[in-house]
């Protein structure tokens, strides 16, 4: 236990709850708390100054604060608003709804999640919790593919019957579950009825290679549908590289230099996305080989700036990757004959 946490709720009721005491049961890393106490406010600005984390509310609506510190990690603060059973059964799943007393002492499991933990079950505390909030569809599916656990029965059914509204959250959200998932989470998703409502599907994991580039995944599953969501300018780009991507003509220096011309700094990841594994080490290949310095630049072209810079200088960038140039003087008599047969 963080004994600034102790400092910060000194002469209070204040519990650990949620995911925090569920890790470390489970022998996890735990890197974010979470702490219900009756005045989250004050507790979360004591912490801050202790930890000099940076302090702010987390919902106006629910009273919660967080404080994140300088190494990722973040504490939220949420409002305890009546006996710490109440607040538990307002969980998602019993797994989550485990509190230990910040002072010490023994645990409060009312809904028996430490016997859930032992038979890695997911068990939804109440039929409501997806009425409640229906991201906790996409949150069962993360818990089940990050923990190794599987839905009760019952759980499954609630899922299942509830997929519907799975689109119903704010796409930030949303997002933030599905950045989340694994191929085997997505098909799990899939298996359950939440891809289909949010645009989705997970035909195409299994024709395609799996590669690590953050949102790759994202791409795959949800397609132009992945625009729908409030995503970085970062994952937007790549995105349309990947989806306007179109299969190399071949394997030779010209074909793959047009290829990288349009989808680096993610030609190995576009490759990927379009099943044409066989080009990775031309790729690679090219990229070892690629010049550090340009034969010519464009002030020295003699023309006027202007496209027709851009596109003699990409002329001479092909030329060069395909072999048939090598030099400056090489290059200039390319842009003269370019410019020759340009003006006929």
């Amino acid at each position: 236990m963080d004994s600034r946490i102790r400092t910060a709720v000194a002469g209070v009721e204040a519990y650990v709850v949620g995911g925090a005491v569920r890790d470390e049961l489970l022998g996890r890393q735990v890197v974010d708390v979470d702490v219900a106490t009756p005045d989250p406010e004050v507790a979360a600005r004591i912490y801050a100054g202790l930890s000099k984390g940076a302090v702010f509310p987390l919902s106006e609506r629910h009273g919660a604060w967080r404080v994140a510190l300088k190494d990722g990690a973040t504490v939220d603060f949420t409002p305890l608003t009546g006996s710490i059973e109440k607040d538990l059964h307002t969980r998602d799943f019993t797994i989550n709804a485990i509190a230990r007393p910040v002072a010490g002492g023994e645990e409060i499991d009312p809904l028996e999640g430490r016997a859930d933990l032992g038979t890695r079950t997911l068990r939804a505390v109440g039929e409501n919790v997806f009425l409640d909030d229906p991201l906790r569809l996409l949150r069962a599916v993360r818990l089940e593919d990050e923990l190794g656990f599987r839905l009760d029965p019952a759980t499954e059914e609630l899922v299942r019957a509830h997929a519907t509204r799975v689109g119903e959250p704010a796409g930030e959200r949303i997002l933030g579950e599905l950045e989340r998932l694994s191929p085997d989470g997505f098909r799990r998703a899939e298996e359950l009825g939440l891809l289909g409502p949010l645009g989705g599907s997970a035909a195409r994991l299994g024709s395609v290679d799996i590669v690590d580039t953050p949102g790759y995944l994202l791409v795959v599953v949800l397609g132009e549908r992945i625009e729908r969501l409030p995503i970085s300018n970062e994952l937007r780009r790549l995105a349309r590289t990947l989806l306007a991507a179109e299969r190399p003509e071949g394997d030779s220096p010209r074909a793959i230099h047009r290829f990288r011309r349009v989808t680096e700094p993610w030609a190995l990841t576009a490759l990927a996305y379009i099943g044409a594994p066989e080009l990775y080490e031309s790729v690679r290949a090219a990229r070892v080989a690629e010049p550090n310095e340009p034969l010519i630049r464009g002030d020295e072209l003699g023309i006027p700036p202007g496209p027709e810079v851009g596109r003699l200088l990409e002329r001479i960038a092909e030329e060069r990757a395909a072999g048939t140039i090598s030099t400056r003087e090489d290059a200039v008599r390319l842009v003269e004959r370019e410019r020759s047969t340009g003006a006929t």
